[in-house]
Formats: structure tokens, C-alpha cells, sequence
């Protein structure tokens, strides 16, 4: 039977008391046990725990030492009502409950409690769930643990809050920074944890991750100088508006949209001060796709007929983007060969679709020379089948000058109508009066394909040719009178 101390003798209790320590042996089991049981955990701890077993309502989880824990299962399941765990996983959560020879741990303090627990995850800077209520002035009001509490509008966020109503309804984290009066006055801080977060999440990003790198990222928000991307949770860089696409881009959201995933390169990584979240990360959208041009000549060779977006217009042409980040010049001269060009908006205008042919493909210094006329088709191969000498043809006065008017005959065909040719039409002054767009008969006098140029005359003219055609060829001398004396002398043969 055992023996109470209340029983022993008043002197052997002078003994017990006069006893120097422990014995060598039982020291030995005590450190041997202090170091298995390892480290005491207190409440507010965050710790990184292995799953040890799983049960129908907890999840039992060993911290290390002698010492384990068990959190709800209910916290662990996903979106799907899945639970996002197996044994031999290791979590991080937080010692919300230690003593009576339990250890309870989860990811933060439930929506329901009281006002000792706010005050214990205040003293133990513990996460708490809190649904945002409403908006109101200078912040929110926030529902944690049956209790409403006010966050200011500036720690809600890492970044600035533009538009406070669209964080209403949310079930988030928090930190609480004040209590008093019982719970009746009681302030939230998002920011502080997410700034906390963020660390944390940087330093497992920059053990991972290297300058040159290309990762996956999600564009979360646009500004007019380039998208923020988050790459990890906590963790976002910024493409330049000048890195968002081969092409020139004007505003972000013409290449990239809010919630997109997407490639990006890692440009450069500086540490800096807190204000921007300890990290500087510039990224590239452009450079992650690749360069186009290293590949321009297999895809493009002279003579091609391709189609391409017209994205600038300058005095000396056009600039036509045939794929992102490859563009040419469509040089004034190769615009048109039906019309003379003076602006190259009048033929193409930025925005506009085109057809054109490359002449050139320059990779070394990036450069296409393209053809718009050329992609048209030249006219001219196909005038002999169209005009010949002789013929009389409906054309219309595209210019006037001093030694003649420029007769359209056909998209891109124009013939000179000289001015000594309109003094043989019947009626002359007829002709003077033409103005520009004006119809006119004429007739082919001659066709020099080669130099490209048609001579024109009257369709009514009463020149040597006409005179040949009323007389049926005939060649007869005359005495010097002219045209008039030679119709006078035919005449005359006929009354005969």
C-alpha cells in the first residue's frame, strides 16, 4: 500500500527535506525525457506538423517530441468538401489550446467565442475569420467570434482600396489589434497579417526561384505603366507596359486581362524596404513567349502574299504588324498603282486590314519591306488583252496641265490627251470645259507597254488618221490647201 506524505513521521519528514537532490539515475531519465518531449508550445505558436493519422471528425497531427495535436477535420476540407490532406503531409497551423494534456491546433480562431479568446489571439497575434459586414466611414465593420469590430479602410489591404464595397460579404483573416470593454470595442487589422504572409511566402519564393526563370503567373491588377502578376501567394512583380507583348502596346488591357494566367520571365530582383513589400520583381510577358524574328525567315520569304494590320501611318508610308512583334514598311512608292499617293492614310489607315507582299526580309536588322500595289496586282500586265490602238474608249479627267489633261482609262491605266490633240475635236471648247472626275470619249492613238504610256486622242477628231478612215486608206496628194481644201476637192469629185 502506498504511503501518503501526511503519514510519514515529523522527522522523517525532517530527512525527506534534508535530502541534497535526485539521484544520478533519476537525473538521467529526466533529461533523457526533457529532450524527447522536446520544446514546450504555447498558445499562439505557429507550427509546421506532420499528419499522423486521420479520424471521422480530427485530424491528428504529431509537433514534434512526445507532444501531439489534433485539429477538426471540418478546417482542412477544400472547396469541394475534400479533405486537403493525407497522413505523412506536413501543415502549418496554430496552437490555439494547450493544457489538460491536450493540444489543439488550426489554420486560425473560430468565427464563434468569447471575449477571452479575442484577448488571447490579440496577446498571441492568432488569426480570426471575420465576414465583412458594410461598408462605413473611414473602414469596415467586420462580424469576428459574434462580435462586430471596425477595420480601417487602409489596413484592409496591401494595396491601395479603390473600390471598398467589392470586399463586403468576404469571410477573410484577420489580426485583432484592440479589444476593450469586453469585446465591445474592438479593432481589426488585415493588412499586418497579410504583410506577415507575404514575408513568409518570400522567402520560400527566393530559395526556389532564380533571374532568367520563366514562371506561370496570375495578372491581378492593371495600371497605366504595366500589370501587377502574382506569382506566389504574397508575392507579385510587375511587367512594364513596354514587356507585356511584341507589339506596341498603348494601354495594358489591350495584351493582358485581370485573372489571366500567363507565362512570364523573371527580369531582376531587388530587395527593398517594406513599403513595397520587401521585393522589387520585374517581369517580361513578351520574353517568356520568345523572340519572333529568331524564326522570321522561316516563316516569311519574298514574294509571299500575306495579310496584316496597318498599326501606324508616317509621311514616307505605312507600318503593317503581320503577327506580334513582326511589322514592315509599306514604303508611299509601293502603295497603290492605281492612283498617285501624297498621304499614306489615303489608301490605309492605322487599324485597317491590308493584303501585301514582302519584296524583302531583313533579320539582322529586323526590318520587312512589304508591297501593297505588288498584292493588288499590276494592271498593266493585262492592258494588252484590254486596249489596243484605234480604239475608242469611255475614260474620265484625272488631272489638267498645261500641255494636256491625264484621262483615266482603267484602275491604274491613265493616257495623255495632249493639247494639240484637242484642237482636232470637233468641238474643242467642249473639252476645255471638262473638269476633273469629268467623263470623255477618247480614242488610242498609240500603246507603249514598256514605257508605260498611252497616247490619246478625240474620239471626234478630224486629224490625218480620221481623214484616212473616211477616205478608205486612199493616199492622194494635195496642193498645199490643207484638210479644208481636201474635203473642198473631195467634195467636188462626188457632185461629179
Amino acid at each position: 500500500m502506498a504511503t501518503r506524505k501526511n503519514d510519514i513521521p515529523d522527522d522523517d519528514e525532517d530527512d525527506l527535506d534534508r535530502e541534497e537532490g535526485p539521484s544520478p539515475e533519476f537525473a538521467s531519465l529526466l533529461e533523457s525525457y526533457i529532450s524527447d518531449t522536446g520544446s514546450e508550445v504555447r498558445v499562439g505558436d505557429k507550427v509546421s506538423s506532420e499528419v499522423i493519422a486521420i479520424g471521422q471528425d480530427s485530424v491528428y497531427i504529431h509537433i514534434g517530441g512526445k507532444e501531439d495535436g489534433v485539429v477538426e477535420r471540418i478546417e482542412l476540407l477544400d472547396e469541394n468538401g475534400e479533405l486537403a490532406c493525407k497522413v505523412g503531409d506536413r501543415l502549418d497551423l496554430y496552437v490555439v489550446h494547450a493544457g489538460d494534456g491536450e493540444i489543439r491546433l488550426s489554420k486560425t480562431i473560430a468565427i464563434s467565442g468569447n471575449a477571452d479568446m479575442l484577448i488571447e489571439a490579440r496577446q498571441n497575434r492568432i488569426p480570426v475569420e471575420g465576414k465583412v459586414v458594410e461598408v462605413c466611414k473611414g473602414g469596415f465593420r467586420v462580424q469576428v467570434m459574434g462580435h462586430i469590430a471596425f477595420c480601417p479602410v487602409s489596413q484592409m489591404d496591401l494595396h491601395y482600396v479603390d473600390k471598398p464595397e467589392t470586399y463586403v460579404g468576404a469571410v477573410l483573416e484577420f489580426l485583432i489589434e484592440r479589444v476593450e470593454s469586453r469585446g465591445r470595442n474592438l479593432v481589426v487589422n488585415r493588412r499586418r497579417l497579410l504583410e506577415r504572409l507575404r514575408a513568409e511566402e518570400q522567402e520560400k519564393f527566393l530559395s526556389r526561384i532564380n533571374t532568367g526563370d520563366v514562371l506561370t503567373g496570375k495578372v491581378v491588377r492593371l495600371m497605366p505603366f504595366g500589370a501587377f502578376v502574382e506569382l506566389a501567394p504574397g508575392v507579385e512583380g510587375m511587367a512594364h507596359i513596354s514587356e507585356l507583348g511584341w507589339s506596341r502596346v498603348a494601354d495594358p488591357s489591350e495584351a493582358v486581362t485581370v485573372g489571366q494566367s500567363l507565362p512570364v520571365k523573371i527580369l531582376t530582383i531587388e530587395k527593398t524596404g517594406s513599403k513595397t513589400g520587401g521585393l522589387k520583381i520585374s517581369l517580361s510577358v513578351k520574353q517568356a513567349a520568345g523572340d519572333p524574328w529568331t524564326s522570321v525567315t522561316e516563316k516569311y520569304k519574298p514574294g509571299d502574299k500575306v495579310t496584316g494590320k496597318v498599326t501606324r501611318c508616317a509621311p514616307f508610308g505605312a507600318f503593317v504588324e503581320l503577327e506580334p512583334g513582326i511589322e514592315g514598311l509599306v514604303h508611299i512608292s509601293e502603295m497603290s498603282y492605281t492612283r498617285r499617293v501624297v498621304k499614306a492614310e489615303d489608301v490605309a489607315k492605322p487599324g485597317d486590314t491590308v493584303s501585301v507582299t514582302i519584296t524583302t526580309v531583313d533579320p539582322i536588322n529586323r526590318r520587312l519591306s512589304l508591297s501593297i500595289r505588288e498584292a493588288e496586282g499590276d494592271p498593266w500586265l493585262t492592258i494588252a488583252n484590254r486596249l489596243t490602238a484605234g480604239q475608242i474608249v469611255s475614260g474620265k479627267v484625272e488631272r489638267k496641265a498645261e500641255f494636256g489633261y491625264f484621262i483615266n482609262l482603267a484602275p491604274g491605266i491613265t493616257g495623255l490627251l495632249h493639247r494639240s490633240r484637242i484642237e482636232t475635236a470637233a468641238d474643242p471648247q467642249a473639252i476645255d470645259r471638262l473638269k476633273i472626275d469629268d467623263p470623255v470619249m477618247v480614242r488610242i492613238d498609240a500603246l507603249d507597254l514598256q514605257e508605260r504610256k498611252i497616247t490619246l486622242a478625240p474620239a471626234d477628231g478630224t486629224d490625218a488618221a480620221d481623214w484616212k478612215t473616211f477616205s478608205g486608206g486612199e493616199k492622194e496628194k494635195t496642193s498645199g490647201l490643207g484638210s479644208l481644201g481636201e474635203k473642198l476637192q473631195a467634195a467636188m469629185k462626188t457632185r461629179k
